[in-house]
């Protein structure tokens, strides 16, 4: 039977994964692109480009809410938290996660929503394609996802409040300065999410409801930051974990000695692994261990 640490980085590998996508596929396109200044691999090669990108953005935002769920379930009702998350229940719903991130992916082929973007270099969803697709697209790829998780770190920040100032003294509780700062990692995980996602879906939003009159409005260098400050986000999550969590950096300092040294490479990683063990963790790599909490 697996620990909460390994049924909680499913969802961390997970994350990683769809950050990780469309460097397989979709980036080496776009940097052809941008050589020619035109698109010149196709249309089919556009679509499953435009595809894969999509996969990976919805991916990121979904698993973000499955980790928030995650670290909500295992906070505030740990008692539950091993029947709810087991191995086969996590396993499930990773699957889930991937599912509707799939079938929310899908109708782009049917509204015909990927197009070549000039200005971005980029097969990708168009905005302006149709406006209540655009305006589902926001609500069910931003807003809920943002509501979730704003609702399951509000619970968390709460709780860990009541348990700093003593407000519930009739439980033993404590909460160690590691946890909290384990917390706060994922939480500015989010907010960066959020910060990130926000300008590009929110001008998409504005476009949708008035696209004659909006749409020329919004200027060039407006989209393009916007865009690119969307994707950006994929490659902060990684700097986020290993300028706040020690547990990250530590592995990252691993992984650069074993590469510096190959020869040392599979000595290196053999100790990582087992000092990786011997730790204790929270049920996601990052997460905040507040197990000692009892609601």
């Amino acid at each position: 039977m697996l620990s909460p640490l390994s049924t909680g980085n499913i969802f961390v590998v997970s994350l990683s994964v769809a950050d990780l996508v469309v460097a397989v596929y979709p980036y080496p396109l776009v940097l052809t692109a941008i050589f020619h200044n035109d698109w010149t691999m196709g249309n089919l090669h556009c679509q499953i480009s435009g595809f894969i990108m999509g996969l990976s953005v919805i991916g990121s935002i979904f698993n973000i809410t499955a980790i928030a769920i995650n670290r909500y379930c295992y906070i505030c009702h740990s008692l539950r938290y091993d029947r709810l998350y087991s191995i086969k229940n996590s396993c499930c719903y990773l699957c889930l996660t991937w599912v509707l991130t799939a079938l929310a992916t899908v109708p782009n082929f049917f509204v015909g929503s990927l197009q070549y973007d000039p200005r971005i270099f980029s097969c990708t969803f168009a905005q302006t394609v149709s406006s209540y697709y655009t305006i589902s697209v926001v609500v069910v790829h931003f807003l809920i996802p943002l509501l979730v998780v704003s609702f399951c770190y509000l619970r968390i920040w709460v709780l860990v409040i009541q348990v700093k100032h003593r407000v519930r003294s009739e439980h033993k509780t404590k909460v160690k300065p590691s946890d909290v700062r384990n917390f706060l990692t994922m939480f500015v995980v989010f907010v960066l999410f959020a910060v990130c996602w926000a300008p590009l879906n929110f001008i998409g939003l504005a476009v949708a409801i008035d696209p004659a009159r909006v749409g020329p409005l919004i200027p060039e260098w407006l989209f393009v930051t916007s865009y690119f400050m969307a994707y950006f986000n994929s490659c902060l999550n990684a700097v986020v974990y290993g300028l706040l969590n020690q547990n990250f950096r530590k592995e990252y300092k691993c992984i650069l000695l074993a590469l510096c040294t190959p020869r040392m490479l599979f000595m290196d990683m053999s100790k990582c692994g087992t000092d990786g063990l011997k730790s204790k963790l929270s049920p996601v790599a990052t997460n905040n261990n507040l197990a000692e909490i009892n609601l």
